[in-house]
């Protein structure tokens, strides 16, 4: 009897080899259920970066028409049918002369062209004031609006493009 319950004892103290596989099961039926939630995550981040980014672009884009409208910048010749929108994306970053300002101050509407978290790009589609506003040609007289160049499909079923 005594030897039974050493030898009992002895088997208690590690696990079953069923006892591993089951649990082994389990743990790769969760890994793989947080592989596609990984994925839709880093989608959604993407998703807000590049929401992100067009309302940088469209916010400097009304700033520069704003100020054209005011007068405040000075040194632009404004071509009537350019609106008074800017002819690209540089002169955001390069920015404009301040009318009636002696220290020859420029007036920039953005740091930098951010990029596109799809394209890994900041190359940007581009729409003038007098394109379509589903146009994917730039007519080249000025910047009236921007897209993302990617094809992709975004979370809820509409193209990146249509943003």
């Amino acid at each position: 009897m005594r030897a039974l319950a050493l030898l009992r004892r002895r088997g208690d103290r590690g696990y079953s080899l069923i006892e591993l596989i089951i649990v082994s099961g389990i743990l790769a039926i969760l890994a793989g259920a947080a592989v596609p939630m990984a994925k839709v995550t880093v989608q959604r981040q993407r998703e807000i970066e590049l929401r992100r980014s067009l309302r940088e672009i469209r916010t400097a884009i009304d700033r520069y028409k704003d100020a054209v409208d005011l007068g405040v910048v000075g040194g632009l010749t404004v071509e009537p049918e350019d609106e008074g929108y800017p002819p690209d994306l540089e002169t955001l970053v390069d920015g404009v002369e301040v009318l009636g300002d002696e220290s020859e101050r420029k007036m920039r509407f953005l740091r930098r062209i951010p990029f596109d978290p799809f394209t890994r790009d900041k190359k940007w589609g581009l729409r003038s004031y007098g394109d379509e506003s589903d146009s994917t040609r730039w007519s080249g007289q000025n910047v009236y609006d921007v897209y993302s160049q990617s094809s992709g499909v975004a979370l809820d079923g509409t193209r990146y493009r249509e943003w």
